[in-house]
């Protein structure tokens, strides 16, 4: 077997795991009043608060000499300085310098790719300006109202997750819509009330070939065209961010509305490149370049904090020390912030396409889980959906819960409700209700004593749930930044400490692969793959009832 589990600090880990599931987190809060002190940490804009996770300080130690032992100093320079650590596929991993504000030169092959970045970004400026002012006009001459942007995967969840984030600041200038589903009816639902003289479609995809982005862009030149019933007006409404001119050029779209991206940025760290034109259009460039700097914060955060204080790095570790050590499968991200409610859906991307892998650097099988299930969705909501699991279930799901301290909008007392929910949950879920207290409760509500006997099963909760704690001064576009970018860092990190690859997605490809051939099968004569009896079988009975 492959991995670190031959490393001292691993074995040590496996011995301390056994040791602290006979401790009660209630307990080590009161047997260590600085507990609250020594497992938090700030910087500016955010609180990282992980005293309430099931460590220790000799487990605390131990994650140290880990990540010592890891070589996470080394690889994180490695990335940084542009060597090629995506080694399945020979690239370099760089959605740092796509936000590089301090402008130091960066080399992949001996070019300077700052100044690609600057450039690219100085066209993101003029093209965004253009358009918000109206300057750009569509084929009768008027203004755009409407952008639609086309795109799946890295090229979809992180622009919309930003600009949703974001749309307290966002002006009346333009409305942003998204599609990304190759289900029709996504994007028939979008365009149904859209008027094709006031509508620009981003399409996003590197290759130009992403089968559900190009079916959709297809779809949308259609229904344009069925508007303005010349094929020269697409230059006009369409325009796309991709490194395939040959296919942006045969598909209507001029040259210099070709945004590019290079081979160094995985899909889902992209939103910090042309890919984030969306965002610039809806809230303006100059906020797009506020979440930029945000994540440049954490980067040199992530650069220079000792080990003991740099969160991204301790976030990893955490992640680690539950889902391998502890034997937690999954996670829950509970944002207590409706600017927040696509975060939950973005990590899952970002964690599980990472580093749901199986085999490490060298290839070699690992026996430990890699990557927990990523899942969640705005903490209110939750409450009252899946809680009841997370407090009282057979399963601990460690959970991260973000708030604000500034609202975006302030309504009445609102905020403080939602600030109380938010600390009530991780208290309750560490201290939990033991029988005394449940008998005390009862008591004091005049209950027979057979009555409390019979309840008090029903009614403890065992605690001793892990969680983490964010608190952001306001989510606002250096927030959004900041907070992106310590978790992109944070998966680097596991990456490294779990040994395996985090910045290829083979199991991604595999999938599109097989598609493409059934696709085949569903849409000519006299095409025949062979199959399993059940997949032959679910084919067979789809081509029969189907109408046309």
């Amino acid at each position: 077997m492959g991995g670190r589990v031959d490393l001292d600090s691993w074995q040590k880990l496996s011995g301390s795991a056994q040791r602290v599931e006979q401790q009660h987190l209630k307990t080590m809060f009161e047997n260590d009043a600085q507990r609250f002190e020594k497992f938090s940490r700030q910087i500016p804009g955010v609180l990282f608060d992980f005293s309430k996770q099931r460590i220790d300080d000799q487990t605390f130690s131990e994650m140290m000499q880990l990540a010592k032992e890891s070589d996470i100093a080394l690889w994180r320079e490695k990335m940084f300085s542009g060597e090629k650590i995506n080694i399945t596929e020979d690239r370099a991993v760089l959605h740092t310098a796509l936000r590089n504000r301090a402008n130091t030169p960066i080399y992949v092959d001996g070019v300077n790719v700052t100044e690609q970045v600057n450039a690219e970004l100085e066209k993101l400026q003029a093209f965004s300006n253009r358009v918000r002012s109206g300057e750009w006009q569509g084929y009768t001459g008027k203004a755009v109202k409407d952008v639609v942007a086309i795109g799946v995967g890295g090229s979809n969840l992180g622009p919309q997750m930003v600009t949703d984030a974001l749309a307290a600041y966002a002006d009346d200038t333009l409305n942003v819509h998204y599609v990304s589903n190759v289900d029709g009816v996504q994007i028939a639902s979008v365009l149904k009330g859209l008027d094709a003289e006031t509508t620009l479609f981003v399409v996003s995809s590197k290759t130009f070939t992403t089968s559900e982005t190009m079916t959709n862009a297809k779809t949308a030149v259609e229904w344009f065209l069925n508007a303005a019933n010349d094929r020269a007006a697409i230059a006009k409404h369409f325009v796309a961010v991709s490194t395939n001119l040959e296919k942006t050029r045969a598909f209507g779209i001029s040259d210099d509305n070709v945004f590019t991206m290079w081979d160094w940025v995985g899909g889902r760290f992209s939103l910090w490149s042309a890919i984030g034109l969306p965002i610039a259009l809806y809230v303006g460039f100059d906020k797009f370049v506020e979440v930029l700097e945000g994540a440049f914060e954490i980067d040199e955060h992530f650069k220079t904090a000792n080990n003991e204080d740099n969160i991204p790095l301790l976030m990893a570790l955490l992640s680690v020390w539950n889902t391998s050590f502890l034997g937690y499968q999954a996670q829950a991200i509970l944002p207590y912030d409706q600017a927040l409610h696509m975060l939950p859906a973005y990590l899952q991307q970002g964690e599980m396409e990472s580093n749901g892998k199986h085999v490490t650097f060298a290839g070699e099988q690992v026996n430990y889980t890699t990557v927990p299930i990523i899942w969640g969705m705005t903490g209110i909501n939750g409450q009252h959906a899946f809680y009841q699991c997370l407090h009282q279930g057979n399963v601990i799901v460690p959970a991260d819960f973000i708030a604000s301290i500034e609202p975006q909008n302030k309504v009445g007392q609102h905020h403080d409700i939602l600030l109380s929910n938010f600390f009530a949950q991780t208290e309750a879920m560490m201290a939990g209700v033991d029988a005394q207290q449940v008998r005390e409760d009862l008591t004091a509500k005049g209950k027979s004593d057979a009555e409390i006997d019979k309840l008090i099963p029903h009614k403890i909760h065992q605690g001793n749930r892990p969680t983490s704690s964010f608190i952001l001064d306001k989510v606002d576009a250096k927030a959004v930044g900041r907070l992106i970018a310590l978790y992109e860092h944070k998966i680097f990190c596991q990456g490294i400490i779990l040994d395996v690859c985090s910045f290829d997605q083979w199991g991604v490809e595999l999938g599109k692969g097989l598609a493409s051939n059934i696709e085949a099968e569903l849409t000519q004569e006299g095409v025949t793959n062979p199959h399993d009896s059940s997949t032959a079988g679910l084919i067979a009975y789809y081509k029969q009832k189907r109408t046309n």
